[in-house]
């Protein structure tokens, strides 16, 4: 055969495939015009059928082309490019260092600034942060080795290889890690890490048949060395006022078997904790949980209505000091990793950048400071907001999120719907193969040594020697004018 014949047939099947395929989407096109114009759901689709279709599209895709096409390095929420693109770099040691000046507005009103000294701590002068301990009246004291860790995160709303990452990153860190509330797994013991177990409204991995708390559930829980502290959920960030959400497509067998729920049914916590209805509860809850496990007990919170606090403080005095809670957690009311309703996520409690100094004030002026330590949670995902957290007085803080990018979440905003594209958020196999937990345990291990190191040299660069000596004196806040005033004249 000639190639001009050749070139003929070619063209042929090539025109006639062409047909084939314009005659398949006209017959689409057709069924879903019929489709769309007796459908009753959407107006859109009914008044324009077919392309109607293209505005759910676009306004899908209008997401992703905002954060990798639009957005502005640091105005994108909740967490902005600038802000991702150092936790990235530092998780994956590359360079972290940046050219030509900052594209951070230093006028802002609301701006924090650090005050540099004139004779800032020499490297040979640079001592590491000593180890706080917490509960040193307990049984069995916490000595934290650091003061950046792990926030509480659930197997459940994370995945398995996410979980165990974390875990074996923490010990590689020397940090710890928070179980979050949906129980404790195999996976958060599989790094030899240590751990907080949280204890949330539906008493999961600490419950008896009826939910109610477990003394004998406690006591094995207690029993692992790797558990070092218990924390009671009184509420989140994500959702003030509201128990934790865990879709059902999520609540798998295993799942389902640690919280002691049913598989395929959401786990919805009740919205606070049945047997905890005033700060006298609280007290007793919390001693009683010290008094079965011998080890530290604290509470986490999001601010709102704070009165209740100044009676727990009154009443922590009536009753003597080692009735007090051994830690306060407080979380920020601007989201968190959990699915919330939109209400509670944008309006309700305060955050940390007004409760945190409320906090530590109101423990001052109580005499209770050095007795109970201070844990801050909420978007201190960079060195200097953990610096500027330290700073109001924070003993220790915590970062879901951030160890969330250390891992490899790219902010799809699908936490909750299972299709999380990292394996992150996900219990679908072909999205978890992506996400190998040897290999992330070295990012999440990277991310807080680079947050402890550079934490360090902003302390160094106020002409303290380590970062537990920063103070409120080494920070202004930028008003209206332009101007910045101490932290001091603010509170």
């Amino acid at each position: 055969m000639s190639l001009e014949s050749l070139a003929f047939n070619s063209l042929i099947y090539l025109a006639l495939a062409f047909v084939i395929v314009i005659a398949l989407l006209l017959i689409v096109a057709a069924i879903f015009y019929v489709i769309d114009v007796t459908q009753t759901q959407h107006t859109i689709r009914r008044n324009y059928p077919v392309i109607g279709r293209f505005r759910y599209w676009f306004e899908h895709l209008g997401e992703f082309f905002r954060q990798y096409f639009f957005a502005m390095d640091r105005e994108e929420l909740p967490f902005n490019r600038a802000e991702r693109s150092w936790v990235y770099r530092a998780a994956k040691n590359v360079n972290r260092t940046i050219a030509f000046g900052s594209t951070r507005d230093l006028t802002t009103p609301g701006t924090v600034l650090f005050l540099n000294s004139a004779f800032p701590t020499l490297e040979e002068d640079a001592t590491e942060a000593a180890p706080m301990v917490i509960g040193e009246n307990c049984k069995t004291p916490y000595h934290a080795k650091s003061f950046f860790n792990i926030s509480g995160m659930s197997y459940g709303a994370l995945s398995k290889p996410a979980v165990i990452a974390l875990s074996k990153g923490a010990a590689k860190a020397g940090c710890w890690l928070n179980t979050g509330e949906g129980g404790l797994s195999s996976h958060h013991l599989a790094g030899n890490c240590d751990l907080v177990m949280q204890i949330g409204t539906a008493n999961y991995g600490v419950r008896d048949s009826a939910g109610n708390l477990s003394d004998e559930k406690l006591k094995q829980v207690a029993a692992n060395e790797q558990i070092k502290m218990f924390e009671l959920k009184l509420s989140q960030g994500a959702k003030p006022g509201k128990g934790g959400i865990l879709p059902a497509i999520k609540v798998t067998e295993e799942i389902a078997t640690i919280r002691g729920i049913t598989q395929g049914e959401a786990s919805i916590s009740p919205n606070g904790h049945p047997n905890i209805k005033s700060p006298e509860d609280l007290l007793n809850v919390i001693n009683r949980i010290r008094d079965v496990t011998g080890k530290p007990v604290g509470f986490k919170a999001v601010i709102g209505d704070a009165r209740w606090l100044i009676q727990l403080f009154e009443l922590i005095h009536q009753r003597g000091e080692a009735s007090a809670p051994d830690f306060i957690t407080i979380d920020s009311a601007d989201g968190g990793t959990g699915a919330a309703p939109q209400p509670l996520m944008d309006y309700m409690g305060l955050t940390i950048k007004e409760s945190l100094p409320w906090l530590v004030n109101a423990l001052k002026q109580h005499k209770l400071k050095s007795r109970i330590k201070v844990i801050v949670s909420g978007k201190l995902i960079t060195p200097s907001r953990v610096a500027w957290a330290i700073c109001e007085g924070a003993d220790f803080v915590v970062s879901a999120r951030g160890f969330m990018f250390a891992l490899g979440c790219i902010q799809a905003l699908q936490c909750n719907k299972n299709t999380c594209p990292t394996g992150v958020t996900t219990h679908n196999k072909k999205l978890q193969k992506g996400l190998v937990p040897m290999q992330k345990a070295e990012r999440v291990a990277n991310y807080h040594r680079y947050i402890e190191y550079e934490v360090g040299m902003i302390a160094h660069s106020c002409g303290v020697t380590d970062p537990r000596k920063l103070t409120r004196h080494h920070i202004r806040i930028v008003q209206d004018t332009g101007e910045s005033i101490p932290v001091n004249e603010m509170n």
